[in-house]
């Protein structure tokens, strides 16, 4: 009988999991959580599956995986998370359950139920009115104070505000607003900001024991208005602090919020009085490159969750409790663009030459032509992303400077130039 999972909602990084699970002797089958496919998002590999179910309501898509005996039902990307815990659950199978599953998605939720652990956390309000934030801010003294989406991700519509106007402004400019996943914004949600250096940390788990798969620093950059970009996430030494201190943390979170089976990527500033949660995905790190994450860590994320629902005794013979092994000095590069207009087509010479560079081991072309292209504001209007790799760090930052010459020519445009 051939094995098979159930992912929900593929999209992005979570076609990783086809493949890994592949390996494995294991075929999947789809589900759909929306009527349509979400389109700002990069869509599922539907041709590979042995079936796409599109969801209706949970009992009978439930019934309908039942008759493929699925060993795991898993969620492909942040906005299949609820559903997975609840077709899970109905089916009986290794699940992360429905009591705490919108806490895993709804950021305010999830920071109140660190709170209700005892766990650090940031403090914050949400509220459908721009003025009770700021009243809000006000009253507690929390000031700056960061201004963002319930439920999106990738630094979607993040806004630092320094005073009640600008808190205002970003509520407003929040709430007009769909979610990098096309919902609608009712509310939004307004935290303390967290001063310090903020991290990735990765993992994969089963039965409540997991594998560190990495941690990467970010490395952002300042582009005014209250904003900030990535510009770098560097792959850090298992061992180097304060690593070991956000994994520790990391591992309450994961308490807190009963997350026990399947993929975690969670983002963590570290300021002056610890680790502090930004929030936690039940998912795959969004930025994942199955290749450039096996040949920094000898495994990627989506194998070694596809390993955990697949086998999950070897699993946690061979990773679980562990810490990965950092084979080589690594960086991914989400490149900016001061430039305004149409794609009209990409200079493959120009690709080219960001290729050749001896660290650039992958390069993703995110525009292709008729697309707009805006100067970047967050991770989705960040035009490249290049995958970076070498022995000497020397070398990475001279490639590094030189994808600074060349990214702009990478994209003939037609219309307005730089800026507005």
């Amino acid at each position: 009988m051939n094995r098979t999972v159930a992912i929900v909602d593929g999209y992005s990084t979570g076609n990783f999991l086809l493949p890994a699970f592949a390996r494995l002797g294991v075929e999947a089958v789809h589900v759909q959580s929306t009527p349509e496919l979400i389109a700002p998002l990069a869509p599922p590999r539907l041709a590979a599956y042995r079936e796409n179910l599109v969801c209706a309501d949970p009992g009978t898509t439930a019934r309908e995986l039942a008759r493929h005996r699925p060993l795991a039902v898993l969620a492909g990307a942040e906005f299949g998370v609820r559903l997975a815990d609840e077709l899970s659950e109905r089916l009986g199978l290794m699940t992360n359950g429905t009591r705490l599953s919108a806490a895993r998605r709804d950021k305010f939720l999830m920071i109140e139920a660190l709170r209700g652990a005892g766990i650090r956390c940031a403090r914050q309000h949400r509220s459908a009115d721009p003025e009770e934030l700021r009243a809000w801010a006000e009253r507690e003294g929390v000031h700056p104070v960061v201004v963002k989406p319930i439920s999106s991700s990738g630094a979607d519509n993040v806004h630092i505000c320094r005073d009640g106007d600008a808190i205002v402004r970003a509520a407003r400019a929040v709430m007009s607003a769909r979610d990098l996943f096309q919902q609608p914004n009712t509310e939004a949600l307004a935290q303390s900001y967290l001063d310090g250096t903020e991290y990735v940390v990765d993992m994969a788990c089963s039965q409540g024991e997991r594998y560190v798969c990495a941690v990467w620093e970010y490395r952002k950059r300042d582009i005014g208005s209250g904003r900030r970009i990535y510009d770098r996430d560097v792959l850090l030494d298992p061992g180097q602090d304060p690593v070991p201190e956000l994994v520790a943390y990391v591992d309450t979170v994961l308490e807190a919020l009963d997350i026990r089976h399947g993929a975690v990527h969670a983002e963590v500033i570290m300021t002056a009085s610890g680790p502090v949660l930004v929030e936690v995905a039940a998912r795959l790190n969004g930025g994942l490159n199955a290749g450039f994450q096996e040949l920094c860590l000898g495994i990627d994320q989506a194998a070694a969750t596809a390993l955990a629902y697949a086998r999950p005794g070897e699993f946690r013979r061979r990773y679980g409790g562990r810490t990965y092994t950092k084979l080589i000095e690594a960086f991914v590069h989400d490149t900016t663009t001061a430039l305004h207009g149409i794609v009209e087509g990409v200079d493959e010479a120009v690709v080219e030459q960001i290729t050749a560079l001896p660290t650039v081991r992958d390069l993703t072309v995110k525009y292709r032509p008729g697309r707009r292209v805006r100067p970047t504001v967050d991770l989705p209007s960040s035009p490249l992303t290049v995958y970076m790799a070498d022995a000497d760090p020397a070398a990475l930052e001279a490639d590094y400077k030189a994808i600074g010459e060349l990214k702009e020519r990478v994209y003939r445009l037609t219309g307005p130039g730089p800026g507005e």
